[in-house]
């Protein structure tokens, strides 16, 4: 009744008087049936770090993918080349890894082994054992042995010409590499030019009408392959430069190891020469 006659002094009906004097109560019951939601809402893991690793490389490799799409057909047949000039490097560079060796080239004890035989068993046991060592040092010294007839001039000849010639083809192996080390940049700034013709070649269609952003887009793509020209050449003119020291190192060591193998028959030679009439006393 209190409420009703205050109500009525306040001028207002006996129904809204009651409605106001609940509102603050279904306003906290409001607040805690929210408050109650949002303790029973699970909440969501958070990422871990693999998991977000995971994300960023997908994230990167459809980056790479949208950018090697956006390279067109010209850009697209840059990257294989400069793949295909990759491929080939590394199968060079295994390849010398492999052969231009001194236990390949220069095979342990070959020189002693060719000497001693050459002083107990002659020419033909000296050659037989080339022949059951093939490389580069038996190649010379059997070319040195071919000419044993001639004087140790023929022989010493021979053994050079032998050498220069093995050293010659080992260099043209190398070259390769150095080949490819100067053609893989000039085949990606060609991909970077053409980039840079299609990007002005557009200003030009929209008359000037096209984005910094469109044009950026394009240039930074474009300098995708000088990037992978770089990438190719810098290893390959490395690895050539290493092989090309190491084949000089290994020739030079040939010539050594050849002089000495062969000595054996300097001294023949000279042991062999008819010694000089004395001359008469008058």
């Amino acid at each position: 009744m209190t409420t009703t006659k205050s109500a009525y002094r306040a001028g207002l009906p006996p129904h809204r008087s009651k409605r106001l004097a609940m509102a603050p109560l279904l306003l906290a019951a409001v607040v805690w049936s929210g408050a109650a939601r949002a303790q029973e809402t699970p909440t969501t893991p958070a990422a871990s770090p693999a998991d977000s690793g995971e994300a960023a490389a997908l994230e990167d490799s459809e980056s790479l993918w949208d950018i090697m799409l956006t390279l067109g057909l010209t850009g697209l047949t840059i990257v294989v080349v400069l793949v295909a000039l990759s491929i080939v490097a590394f199968a060079l560079t295994l390849e010398h890894v492999l052969t231009i060796r001194a236990a390949v080239l220069l095979p342990n004890d070959l020189a002693e082994q060719f000497r001693q035989q050459l002083v107990a068993g002659g020419p033909g046991a000296a050659d037989q054992v080339c022949l059951a060592r093939p490389s580069l040092l038996s190649s010379v010294l059997r070319a040195g042995l071919a000419e044993w007839d001639g004087g140790w001039a023929s022989v010493e000849k021979a053994a050079e010409d032998a050498i220069a010639q093995h050293a010659a083809r080992l260099f043209r192996k190398i070259e390769y590499l150095s080949v490819i080390g100067n053609i893989a940049p000039m085949i990606g700034l060609l991909g970077t030019v053409t980039g840079m013709v299609f990007a002005f070649q557009e200003v030009a269609e929209t008359q000037g009408a096209a984005r910094a952003a469109q044009l950026a887009e394009g240039i930074y793509t474009a300098l995708i392959t000088t990037v992978g020209g770089l990438l190719v050449a810098i290893p390959a003119l490395a690895a050539s430069a290493v092989f090309r020291n190491r084949a000089d190192q290994l020739v030079a060591d040939a010539a050594t190891l050849a002089q000495y193998a062969l000595a054996p028959l300097k001294r023949a030679r000279r042991s062999a020469a008819p010694a000089a009439p004395a001359s008469r006393g008058s």
